[in-house]
C-alpha cells in the first residue's frame, strides 16, 4: 500500500531513516515522505512520524493544480469528513502563495459527501512541502504520549544524561529490531534502549561495566537479561545477536578500566560488536563525536546522523553493518 507520512521536525534525517523499518521510501520532502508499505499497522511503532495517510495523489502546490487533482480523483464518501491543510515550514512559502484555508475550502467543495468540521469520521489532508502538495486520507495519528509516560525521570532508577525514549525507539527502529530478535545494548546504563526493544517484542540483553548501572537497570526493565560485563570482552558467541543498539560512554563520569583510553574502548567495543552481530544485520551506535574512522576498521558505515541535544552536546549516530 502506498502511504503518506507526516513527519516530526525534530531532526532532518532520522525520521526518514526510521521509515525503512516499515517500507520503501519512494519520495521525500521536508517532513513528508511517500512510502510503499505492505502493512500500515506497523507504522505505529515509529517514534518520529506523526500522521499516517493513505496516499491519494500529488500536484504542484497551488490552487489550480490542486483543483485539477481533486477533479481527477473524484473522491466520494458516505462518511462525514473534514478537509485539513498543512504548510510545512521551510521553503514551502516560496512555492505556495495560497493560504491553508484556501486548500481546505477546495477539499470541502470538491469531495462529494457530508462535511463535519467538529466531529468528522474521516479526514482528508493536503500537506504542502517545498515544491509539492501531497493529498491523502488520514488512517491514524501516531500516539506519542507513551514516550512521555516513559520519561527517564519517572523511572525507579535515574541517572543524568540518559537518552530520551523517542530517540531510543528511533534507533531501535533504524537497527531493524523485529519481534523475537535478540537485541544487545553493551553499555545499557539505566536500560532505556532495552525498554524500547522489549516493547517491540524483542528479547533484550543488557550489559554494563558499572555495577550500579546493572542494579539500576534491573529496577527499570521488566524482562531483559542483565549482566555485569566488559564491552571489550562480551560473553556471547560469534554472530549470535540480531541487533545492537547502544549509546557509547562519553567521558570522565563513566566507569571504564583505568588502562583504557576512550579511543581504545571504542575500537575494542566495536570489534566485539562486529563479532557478535549476525551477518546482514545492523548495529546502531551513538557517541559525542565522529568515530566513523574507528568504526570503519571493524564494520561498514551505512549511515551517519547528528542530533543536537544542547549547546555542548551533539549526538553522532552511526548505522553499521557487515
Amino acid at each position: 500500500m502506498k502511504l503518506l507520512f507526516e513527519l516530526s521536525g525534530e531532526n532532518p534525517t532520522l525520521p526518514f531513516a526510521e521509515l525503512a523499518c516499515v517500507g520503501t521510501i519512494l519520495e521525500e520532502r521536508l517532513q513528508v515522505a511517500v512510502v510503499k508499505c505492505p502493512d500500515p499497522e506497523k507504522a505505529k511503532r515509529l517514534a518520529m512520524a506523526q500522521v499516517v495517510l493513505e496516499y491519494l495523489g500529488e500536484c504542484e502546490p497551488h490552487i489550480p493544480a490542486f483543483k485539477n487533482l481533486l477533479k481527477e480523483l473524484a473522491v466520494t464518501t458516505t462518511r462525514t469528513f473534514a478537509g485539513r491543510a498543512k504548510k510545512v515550514h521551510g521553503r514551502c512559502n516560496e512555492h505556495n502563495p495560497s493560504s491553508q484555508q484556501e486548500f481546505e475550502r477546495v477539499i470541502g467543495d470538491m469531495i462529494s459527501g457530508p462535511v463535519s468540521l467538529n466531529n468528522p469520521e474521516t479526514e482528508y489532508r493536503a500537506i504542502l512541502s517545498e515544491d509539492k502538495c501531497y493529498f491523502g486520507r488520514v488512517l491514524f495519528s501516531i500516539n506519542r504520549s507513551g514516550y512521555d509516560a516513559r520519561n527517564p525521570g519517572k523511572r525507579d532508577f535515574f541517572h543524568p544524561g540518559v537518552m530520551m525514549p523517542r530517540m531510543a525507539r528511533t534507533l531501535a527502529n533504524i537497527a531493524g529490531v523485529q519481534s523475537g530478535d535478540r537485541v544487545l545494548d553493551p553499555f545499557c546504563g539505566t536500560g532505556g534502549i532495552l525498554i524500547e526493544a522489549e516493547l517491540l517484542g524483542a528479547t533484550a540483553i543488557g550489559s554494563d561495566f558499572d555495577p550500579l548501572m546493572v542494579l539500576g537497570s534491573r529496577q527499570n526493565v521488566l524482562q531483559a537479561s542483565l549482566m555485569l560485563a566488559d564491552a571489550t570482552q562480551l560473553p556471547f558467541q560469534d554472530h549470535s545477536i540480531d541487533s545492537v543498539v547502544t549509546d557509547l560512554p562519553y567521558g570522565q563520569s563513566v566507569c571504564i578500566k583505568k588502562a583504557d583510553t576512550m579511543d581504545n574502548l571504542y575500537a575494542d567495543a566495536l570489534g566485539e560488536i562486529a563479532r557478535v552481530l549476525k551477518k546482514g544485520r545492523r548495529a546502531v551506535v551513538v557517541t559525542h563525536r565522529d568515530i566513523s574512522g574507528i568504526a570503519r576498521q571493524h564494520m561498514t558505515v551505512l549511515q551517519q546522523h547528528e542530533q543536537r541535544v544542547h549547546k555542548s552536546l551533539t549526538r553522532r549516530v552511526l548505522v553499521l553493518g557487515h
